[in-house]
């Protein structure tokens, strides 16, 4: 392994959730008598769920909470990207340590529990930490201070998570399988690259 402690993104990186959370998103519009493009709102949710509602919802009430209701039926059965566990497991065996910072709440945990990897992480920030959302590098600084982490790596599937890498001054990783390349220290389009 490169690096010895990974920073991780869950929704896009590890957990392959776009095309489920898309479909809640374009079901939750249609309730409301409302039609969008799945790829429209794919594209848009993988900017973030804000910019999403934004876009297509700004005029209903109470919408993010009844998406997020459907999405969350969608994510009791999580969908890992090939090549996750391995990679978790991987740096595990050779001495480092798996963090993850998800803008998610609590349900991460369910999450990763019942992806069978939760097992993996040193710690899990999400949304009930308080930190200010990335970019801001906040929680990325947290772990840094708090477990002194020196080779660390910030891995996500949005330019948000690597600027909030670059922002906390560690090397970073965009993964794409459509390897759509970014500003980052590295470009994968598959996880196993990392091995």
């Amino acid at each position: 392994m490169i690096y010895k402690n990974y920073i991780w993104d869950l929704g896009g990186t590890l957990l392959d959730n776009y095309e489920s959370s898309a479909h809640a998103f374009v079901v939750t519009l249609f309730r409301h008598g409302k039609i969008a493009l799945h790829d429209e709102v794919y594209a848009a949710l993988k900017v973030s769920t804000a910019h999403a509602v934004h876009t297509f919802a700004n005029d209903i009430p109470g919408f993010l909470q009844e998406y997020k209701s459907l999405e969350a039926v969608s994510l009791e059965k999580p969908r890992l990207f090939d090549g996750a566990q391995e990679v978790l497991a991987a740096v595990i065996r050779d001495g480092g340590c798996n963090f993850m910072i998800s803008h998610r709440d609590h349900q991460v945990y369910s999450i990763l529990e019942t992806a069978g990897i939760a097992k993996y992480f040193t710690e899990v920030v999400t949304s009930d930490n308080g930190f200010p959302r990335k970019p801001s590098p906040d929680s990325i600084n947290y772990l840094i201070h708090k477990y002194q982490l020196t080779n660390a790596v910030m891995i996500g599937d949005r330019p948000i998570d690597i600027e909030a890498g670059n922002a906390a001054h560690i090397s970073t990783v965009f993964f794409d399988p459509e390897l759509k390349e970014n500003e980052a220290t590295r470009n994968i389009k598959s996880l196993r690259e990392l091995l």
